[in-house]
């Protein structure tokens, strides 16, 4: 009726920002959670490289998965330098300013520390929308992610942290207590949700028989370098003689990832039909979390080395200075980016000694039980002052001046 303003909308709207099949992965069984919740009209926001041919084109992933899609932002510039980037976050706010104003959400979630997610939690706050986020608080001191991580949580209002130390990090950071959560890695519910795939599922999805030794590699670039593939040689040099089998997949769509996709399809015709040597552009959750579970050991410089692979106690070589400073847990054997070392990491990652000390360990980032607890809090928590934080205390000073 004419003067009769409209009802208001009696569930509350979450937007979730999603960039590349990394962060779906861990998004993925909070998007179930958040779809299933009555209270909740759900929206996703997809842009990056989903929308990359270049990159497998994941959106189709996140289509077959069913989720609402309320925007798809063409942002990822054909490009592999730190010029690209920029742009790319510049494209991404103007998308994004038109798609938040459109379908306002009352909370947006974002994860972790991709470059691409300064867009949304800038967009947010000129908005005034909320912001929660997850995997704040940690640490990779070779990646610009470390930054990008930490400005996040700054301009977030409602945090979920994989660890207790993440927890104390944020608080230190000058975030309230009372918004920090700890919730554990959302990722790490596919261990205990996902049907994973047997061996002989697995070798048949991917095409591929596996053999053993067999190496999982997941290289990025050091976006902290000038050079973001210096450290690559050391790497490529000790796979160049490593006789096993070599699983790759693909970097992220950083500066210098078409530099490291060209380096590693030169390696595979080097080492020929001996050596096999398979390259994966994108791999869904459930078939990476099954491939984690049937290698051997792993390599490279990516944080699922570090927060994934630790639930299946697979050895890893973390090589360089990419992940420095992130918890770990002990199946993680840290080498310089040195050929020798990284070769004789390998080894060692792939000994019965090694594995055997790995029995028992638990995964310091969860135990898998994160989504239901992370989509019950971004339901239920008052939206009332939720954008007002109360500013941190200031230590007195130990000293006047004279």
């Amino acid at each position: 009726m004419p003067g009769v303003s409209e009802a208001k909308n009696p569930r509350r709207r979450i937007g979730v920002v999603t960039t590349s099949r990394a962060d779906y992965c861990h998004l993925y069984w909070p998007l179930r959670e958040l779809a299933a919740h009555p209270g909740v009209e759900l929206g996703i926001f997809v842009l990056g490289a989903h929308l990359s041919p270049e990159f497998g084109g994941t959106v189709a992933e996140i289509e077959r998965d069913g989720f609402p899609i309320r925007a798809r932002i063409e942002c990822l510039l054909s490009s592999d330098s730190d010029t690209g980037m920029a742009k790319t976050i510049g494209i991404a706010i103007l998308g994004l300013a038109d798609a938040l104003t459109a379908w306002r959400p009352d909370l947006l979630l974002l994860i972790a520390d991709r470059y691409e997610m300064l867009a949304p939690a800038a967009v947010a706050l000129a908005l005034r929308i909320p912001v929660a986020h997850i995997e704040g608080g940690e640490v990779s001191q070779g990646a610009i992610d470390d930054h990008v991580r930490n400005a996040i949580t700054k301009l977030a209002h409602v945090h979920f942290v994989s660890t207790e130390t993440a927890r104390r990090r944020v608080i230190a950071m000058g975030e309230e207590a009372g918004r920090v959560r700890q919730a554990g890695a959302p990722s790490l519910d596919h261990l205990l949700r996902s049907q994973l795939l047997s061996r002989p599922e697995l070798e048949s999805k991917l095409g591929v028989t596996l053999t053993r030794p067999a190496l999982l590699v997941a290289y990025h670039p050091v976006t902290i370098l000038k050079d973001t593939t210096a450290e690559a040689d050391s790497l490529f040099d000790a796979l160049d003689v490593f006789s096993g089998q070599i699983l790759f997949v693909y970097p992220n769509p950083d500066a210098g990832s078409r530099a490291l996709i060209e380096r590693t399809r030169a390696l595979a015709d080097r080492r020929g039909s001996s050596r096999p040597t398979h390259i994966f552009v994108n791999l869904d959750s459930v078939t990476y979390w099954s491939l984690l579970g049937q290698v051997d050991a792993m390599a490279g410089n990516s944080s699922s080395g570090i927060m994934e692979a630790a639930s299946f106690a697979l050895p890893v070589v973390n090589v360089g200075m990419r992940q420095q400073g992130r918890e770990r847990a002990r199946s993680v054997i840290d080498s310089p980016a040195d050929a020798k070392a990284i070769s004789c990491a390998i080894e060692r990652a792939l000994g019965a000694e090694f594995r055997a000390g790995l029995r028992g360990m638990k995964n310091p980032y969860g135990n898998g039980t994160a989504a239901a607890y992370i989509a019950g809090v971004l339901a239920s928590v008052p939206l009332e002052g939720l954008l007002v934080k109360e500013p941190a205390v200031v230590p007195e000073e130990s000293h006047s001046r004279m």
